[in-house]
């Protein structure tokens, strides 16, 4: 029986019901992958047991940071910032075993396959910039006066850059050079905690938090990287919408809060691929 691609994201194991939700996670079948599209947690320590509980449960295990991951924060006793917190996440992922953006991509060859599955570090540049804003300064004043400021402000360091935007250009340019690469016979599943384009941020309630979302420079990855799926998460919106023909699909799980409002159990395992 061939495996399946399934994704999740926003686990945010901090909250005990969701590592309940997690503790009860296995896949149907043994030959079965996971992404993980970042968000698993804050904290180092957290973010190393999740992943190394789910490593022996999947046949391959794909990991793609989010901002939560990138936070240096007041009680996790690993203080590193910026590009040193992320190149050390990289290095406990490939002790476990895990996929992460800096490898090969990996080919999955199951049930929907062959495709590519890219797991991308990409950030944002502030170009989602909120209603009525030209520039970086007067979106992020926007969001100031109306009390909507993502954390990231003040957690997620981008040394040694002098400035988000520019680790995440830097990012941009880095994977599309690795995207170009790939074997133009065969597509791609993109993940990417934020999504590749702008369209999944148009439902939100403070339409000011979207310039924590993503970035301008990809809205056109999923046609030029012929992707079969868009994965992400990062909103606490799962849900599926299309664009271009391709399918963007968030497969966050998100906090007790939120996701303990929606009817029946909440989805932790997405299918990718049909």
């Amino acid at each position: 029986m061939p495996g399946t691609l399934y994704a999740v994201s926003d686990l945010h194991v901090a909250y005990a019901e969701n590592r309940k939700l997690l503790d009860d996670l296995h896949p149907p079948s043994p030959q079965d992958w996971l992404i993980v599209a970042g968000d698993v947690g804050e904290v180092f320590g957290h973010i190393e047991q999740t992943l190394r509980l789910l490593r022996p449960r999947f046949a391959e295990v794909v990991w793609a940071p989010g901002n939560h991951e990138l936070w240096t924060h007041g009680r996790d006793p690993v203080t590193l910032r910026g590009a040193e917190r992320y190149d050390a996440l990289v290095a406990m992922c490939r002790e476990l075993g895990v996929h992460t953006p800096e490898d090969e991509y990996p080919v999955f060859r199951g049930e929907g396959g062959p495709a590519v599955v890219a797991p991308l570090f990409l950030l944002y540049d502030y170009t989602f910039r909120a209603p009525g804003t030209a520039t970086k300064e007067e979106s992020l004043a926007y969001a100031y006066r109306t009390g909507v400021v993502c954390t990231d402000e003040e957690l997620l360091h981008p040394d040694p850059y002098p400035d988000r935007e520019s680790w995440c250009r830097a990012r941009v340019a880095l994977t599309e050079r690795r995207l170009a690469a790939i074997d133009p016979d065969l597509p791609t599943v993109l993940v990417s905690h934020w999504p590749l384009h702008r369209h999944p941020t148009e439902v939100l309630w403070y339409p000011e938090f979207a310039q924590w979302c993503g970035t301008e420079l990809t809205a056109d990855w999923h046609v030029r990287y012929r992707a079969a799926a868009a994965v992400y998460g990062h909103l606490h919106i799962p849900r599926t919408t299309w664009q271009d023909g391709v399918r963007f699909q968030e497969v966050s799980l998100g906090y007790p809060r939120e996701w303990g409002k929606r009817a029946g159990a909440p989805a932790l395992l997405h299918k990718v691929l049909e």
